[in-house]
């Protein structure tokens, strides 16, 4: 009797038992496999290298291979649809930015919401963009790029990382503030955009610092201004398009790191903690700041509330401006 008892108390509690047991095994075991990093762009932009100083480390810290897979098109949405519809088990994660947030309203017609279809872990990074031109433009400094525009309107064409990207709405803010009309010409993304303006298929670019710089150190390109309020420790020598005389001016990009939404909070956790430990490692700090970017990290529900925060902004500006790609 008191062994039929024991028994049927063993059968009762066994699957109480396996799950208190299993569970934090799972948590502690992820992961068990490669995970991919999709990066919503081509090779050679500000998104990529981000993915590719991180991964490593990344990889070293997870125990796991992380393996940056570019899927760039339609403005970073080809990537951002595919990460969002990726199953929520934290081997799918996503270098967001804040062309996903343009493009929220920019796209009428988007498969996927970059909220309700993410989850998120921490921003990465900030970056300004440089005001470069191709060596054959005869110009030097702002003013002397604004006397130059307004005299040839429509004659000048600027290259971006796509339609609706940040360095899309730099160019059209520059042209807001200062009565100069220069044509856009998108391309898929960061890299494609530089080679087509070192090649001079046009003539100058709002290109996001990591994107542009090598050139600029190289002379292959002329950089002019930075697009942020204040001058980058990356190349102190460019002055503020701001300072040089157009009030107001004010741009840049930013970088982070989402998963699919209904990915386990052990999950996010575990990504946030090992993704802030990459960064604060000094070699990761030194590649980065060479690259131009300025590191910024947060929880994952101050990232939550500063891409809400970008939503809304570029929403009004989108909306003030009636710009529309689909």
């Amino acid at each position: 009797m008191v062994n039929a008892t024991i028994r049927r108390l063993a059968a009762a509690w066994l699957p109480v038992m396996v799950f208190l047991c299993a569970a934090p095994a799972a948590g502690q075991g992820y992961p068990v496999r490669p995970v991919r990093l999709i990066v919503p762009f081509p090779p050679g932009g500000g998104t990529d290298t981000m993915a590719r100083i991180i991964a490593p480390k990344l990889s070293e810290s997870l125990g796991q291979q992380v393996v940056p897979e570019n899927r760039g098109g339609a403005g970073a949405n080809i990537g951002a649809e595919l990460a969002a519809k990726s199953p929520p088990d934290g081997y799918t994660l996503m270098v967001a930015t804040i062309t996903n947030a343009i493009g929220a309203s920019l796209y009428t017609k988007l498969n996927y919401d970059l909220v309700r279809d993410f989850a998120t872990v921490t921003q990465l990074a900030t970056t300004p963009h440089i005001l470069v031109v191709h060596p054959s433009v005869p110009v030097k400094s702002v003013k002397e790029f604004i006397a130059l525009a307004k005299a040839r309107p429509g004659d000048l064409a600027y290259s971006s990382s796509g339609a609706g990207s940040a360095a899309h709405l730099a160019g059209e803010l520059f042209n807001s503030l200062t009565g100069t009309r220069t044509t856009h010409v998108p391309y898929r993304g960061g890299g494609p955009s530089m080679i087509a303006l070192v090649g001079g298929e046009v003539s100058l670019c709002f290109a996001t610092m990591p994107s542009a710089i090598g050139f600029v150190r190289s002379g292959k390109l002329r950089g002019i201004a930075v697009t942020t309020a204040k001058r980058s420790p990356s190349a102190p020598q460019l002055p503020t398009i701001a300072e040089t005389g157009v009030a107001g001016y004010e741009a840049g990009s930013w970088y982070g790191l989402s998963v699919p939404a209904g990915t386990s909070k052990d999950i996010v956790g575990r990504l946030h903690g090992e993704t802030i430990k990459v960064l604060g490692l000094p070699d990761v700090k030194e590649r980065l700041f060479a690259a131009g970017f300025e590191i910024v990290t947060s929880t994952p529900e101050q990232f939550a509330a500063f891409t809400r925060n970008e939503i809304q902004k570029w929403g009004k500006l989108v909306k003030a401006a009636s710009l529309r790609v689909d």
